[in-house]
């Protein structure tokens, strides 16, 4: 490689990195937008994957790329795709209408943690090392750190508050299985394919689900949520995520994952800035104790047999943003 190379390659690390950082720490704010001018979840998430999903497909095709998925990718394409964009994303929707954006995702940047926990677990991939317990241990304080106010208040909307940050950690417990298994499946087609069939499959789940509760007649379709779908479709889904996939094709995983440390505080900062989300002494306590938490966890290995076995991170899988993809 020249040094002209060199230098190229290096700005093109540079953007992708800067794209991944605040366009996925920037799409807590746009649905919590979608969702305050009017629209519900579902309807969002139909709208949102039935054009991103489609549309990459038929970019794909263009491009000359294989889409044409086995019936057993199928399959496994749509549970991925229900338990990552229509469960998970949806609920983080959800939850957005009782918590600010901010907290959503702080409370979303547990999902490393998550990952580790159920393959540790779950799928028994191996022993959690110490470094893992005392990383799960700082983030369930830092979770409690972070929703201290709203369990002594009393009030009502302290505990919609609390209600919405329980739907925020089933949530990430869901996108962690979905990413664990999108890891774990072997599929036919390469992860830009996977990713746009999730995506479409996901947005028929919705549809059909918001038509069947008539969320589509409920919704106010508004300038300000209209935009904040199309910036999801655009800058989540698309330019997004395939900025992160040319970054794990060209830089090691591990710094690749340093965008859960980046997300929540570039979502922290935007909600301040432009939706005027309060941010108190416990909401900085509490992220610096989650994102401390999310690195020892994402530096820990988990351990088989006694020996140390390659360390599961949620970079490694081809979905990894709730709000993103």
């Amino acid at each position: 490689m020249t040094a002209v190379d060199h230098k190229q390659h290096r700005l093109r690390v540079i953007v992708s990195f800067a794209l991944v950082y605040v366009l996925w720490g920037s799409t807590y704010l746009a649905m919590r937008v979608a969702i305050v001018s009017g629209i519900p979840p579902y309807a969002v998430g139909s709208v949102r994957y039935m054009i991103s999903g489609p549309l990459m497909l038929a970019c794909l095709a263009l491009m000359g790329r294989k889409i044409r998925p086995t019936r057993q990718d199928l399959l496994r394409l749509l549970i991925i795709g229900v338990l990552l964009l229509s469960i998970s994303n949806v609920c983080v929707m959800w939850a957005e209408e009782y918590v600010s954006s901010s907290l959503a995702a702080l409370v979303v940047a547990l999902v490393p943690i998550f990952v580790v926990a159920l393959e540790a677990w779950v799928f028994r991939v191996g022993r959690m090392p110490a470094r893992g317990l005392a990383g799960l241990a700082l983030g369930i304080a830092g979770i409690m750190v972070l929703l201290w106010p709203k369990i002594v208040s009393g009030t009502r909307l302290g505990r919609l508050e609390l209600m919405g940050a329980a739907i925020l950690a089933g949530a990430s417990m869901t996108w962690s299985l979905g990413s664990i298994l999108s890891h774990r499946w072997t599929l036919s087609v390469d992860v830009f394919t996977a990713a746009a069939w999730q995506m479409t499959l996901a947005g028929l789940v919705n549809t059909a689900i918001a038509l069947a509760t008539g969320k589509f007649q409920r919704a106010h379709w508004t300038p300000q949520g209209l935009g904040a779908i199309a910036y999801l479709v655009v800058c989540g889904s698309w330019i997004g995520f395939t900025a992160y996939i040319w970054l794990l094709e060209h830089v090691p995983p591990p710094k690749v994952a340093t965008y859960a440390y980046v997300n929540p505080i570039v979502a922290v900062f935007l909600g301040w800035l432009l939706l005027s989300e309060k941010v108190d002494a416990f909401m900085l306590a509490g992220a610096v104790i989650i994102i401390s938490a999310v690195a020892l966890v994402n530096t820990s290995k988990l351990k088989r047999d006694g020996a140390p076995a390659d360390s599961r991170e949620i970079a490694e899988a081809p979905a990894v943003n709730v709000a993103g993809d």
